[in-house]
């Protein structure tokens, strides 16, 4: 009776009689985990962070187009406006008057189309870089969330909300 009390007592963590089975499922918890990161979790995550990556490059590719469209378009105006001159120029001497005021008419469209195409190429790319920063947003919180989820531990989407957007502004 006192060998029963006496084995009884302490941590059975430490009893020596049971460690080969306790490593035997430590072992077997740890390859059930391994596969199921490696076969589940972990391929989850690299598809919707690949489809993220996919979008926000072609998202960029798009602002890309549009920066070089603007500058092209620049580049109209700034050949348009030089022949204009040109041609005021010589068409000064025969009638000045009529063709300066032509003249002005021409560049004030230009002007004003070039200025309305600047401003929507301006407003597609700032629309296009919130879009994509939105999108890292969304898909970092997706992540964190799932990451919680794998290893147990419970966040709610407020605190989670709060540290990614504090990640992502540099303040952590």
């Amino acid at each position: 009776m006192a060998e029963t009390a006496a084995s009884g007592s302490g941590m059975p963590q430490l009893d020596v009689s049971t460690f080969s089975n306790q490593i035997f499922w430590l072992i077997v918890t740890l390859v059930v985990l391994y596969y199921v990161m490696s076969r589940v979790a972990l391929p989850r995550i690299a598809a919707v962070l690949a489809d993220r990556r996919g979008t926000i490059t072609s998202d960029i590719a798009a602002a890309e187009e549009y920066k070089l469209k603007a500058q092209q378009a620049e580049e109209a105006y700034n050949k348009a406006l030089a022949e204009a001159r040109a041609e005021a120029g010589r068409i000064v001497d025969a009638a000045k008057a009529e063709m300066q005021a032509e003249l002005d008419v021409q560049i004030a469209k230009a002007d004003a189309e070039i200025a309305a195409k600047a401003a929507e190429s301006e407003r597609r790319i700032r629309e296009i870089r919130d879009s994509a920063m939105e999108m890292v947003s969304d898909v970092s919180k997706d992540v964190t969330t799932d990451i919680l989820d794998v290893f147990g531990a419970k966040a709610d989407k407020r605190s989670v909300t709060a540290a990614v957007n504090a990640r992502l502004k540099g303040d952590a």
